[in-house]
């Protein structure tokens, strides 16, 4: 990277800073405009399970949309964007994060660290999915090959995934976590057991499952889409650690989801996320003005809910093409060098005869 493009990308940081600034009403209005609509739908899919449950999912759909802005709340407290006092990020993180059921601190360390090194080869494993490059696939032992392979296939990462993570994974902290994160993820647990056990005692159990299930399925499901489809698109961005820069890969290596604005405000803004890896501070009620401000960041790589569907079929990291590819692109890949190499003559140690 030249001097020239190197200050660039850095006036592009610098160019945040207005943005930065949080809007304390804005971030009020957010949270009523957000959790009285998330209460009333949760309340309205239970009561309607007396005329008939198809009308309480089409109650639960969209209060899990509202649990996905909830998060994206939750989100910037983790930033500390969302207020500029520290204890009310703290407060209303861990609130919301017991809403969402993740823990507070422990998904702050995690996301910390995702942020450091996204688009980082040499730096992948926490707080992301698990990416694979071409040539660790195929120097791979079997095992991992078929490990690797479940993983990624779709029914188990959008369909286990939502509760495999978020009911199971979260509630367990980390290895060598600190004190406050573990007393953390304690206090959530703790919360979440109190709110459900009214809950059950107030409507019954079935009641509760019938509405609950859905909403925490439907959010996670979406959760983990938006997260995914962010960062592994056409034309994205990794390097390893000596090419790797912070600007490029928030710029290059995060989308531009583009959705609809009905879609655009349930989730946050969090499409936008070329800005939010680019100034995490940033609010989330300000990343589209942050977006329109910049040229630059108007030519980050634009997907829509229609393009966003091909990375389904993305599996692997191709370094030397620079690209996403798929396990069937691999296996002609394997298939084309295979007779070239049962073709070369092998040669075996100890002496020859004349």
């Amino acid at each position: 990277m030249t001097t020239r493009q190197t200050s660039q990308l850095s006036s592009l940081k610098k160019s945040m800073a207005p943005f930065e600034k949080t809007n304390q009403r804005a971030s009020i209005r957010q949270l009523i405009n957000t959790l009285v609509p998330l209460v009333l739908l949760w309340m309205a899919a239970y009561f309607s399970l007396q005329v008939s449950y198809g009308l309480t999912l089409l109650f639960a759909v969209p209060a899990a949309g509202f649990v996905i802005r909830t998060f994206i709340i939750f989100h910037d407290c983790c930033h500390g964007s969302f207020f500029n006092n520290r204890k009310a990020n703290d407060i209303i993180g861990t609130i919301t994060g017991v809403l969402t059921l993740v823990p507070y601190r422990q998904w702050k360390h995690s996301h910390s660290i995702h942020h450091a090194g996204s688009s980082n080869l040499d730096k992948r494993g926490i707080g992301d999915i698990w990416i694979m490059t071409v040539e660790e696939y195929l120097a791979a032992k079997p095992m991992k090959r078929l490990y690797y392979r479940i993983y990624r296939n779709p029914l188990i990462m959008f369909g286990v995934g939502p509760i495999a993570v978020f009911l199971i994974q979260y509630r367990f902290n980390a290895r060598g976590a600190r004190r406050k994160e573990r007393m953390n993820t304690y206090l959530t647990n703790v919360s979440i057991a109190l709110l459900y056990s009214t809950l059950i005692w107030a409507m019954g159990w079935q009641a509760f499952l019938l509405v609950q299930l859905p909403v925490v399925f439907v959010s996670g499901f979406l959760g983990i889409w938006l997260f995914y489809v962010q960062h592994q698109f056409e034309d994205s961005y990794f390097e390893h650690e000596e090419e790797w820069s912070y600007v490029s890969a928030a710029v290059e290596g995060s989308s531009y989801y583009k959705l609809p604005k009905l879609l655009q405000w349930i989730t946050g803004n969090i499409g936008f996320h070329h800005v939010h890896h680019l100034s995490p501070k940033v609010p989330n009620y300000n990343l589209e003005l942050a977006h329109n401000a910049s040229e630059p960041l108007q030519h980050a790589t634009t997907i829509t809910i229609g393009t966003s569907l091909k990375a389904l079929h993305f599996r692997l990291w191709d370094e030397e093409n620079k690209g996403f590819v798929g396990f069937k692109e691999i296996k002609a890949r394997m298939k084309q060098t295979k007779p070239a190499a049962e073709g070369l003559k092998v040669i075996k140690p100890g002496f020859q005869s004349k």
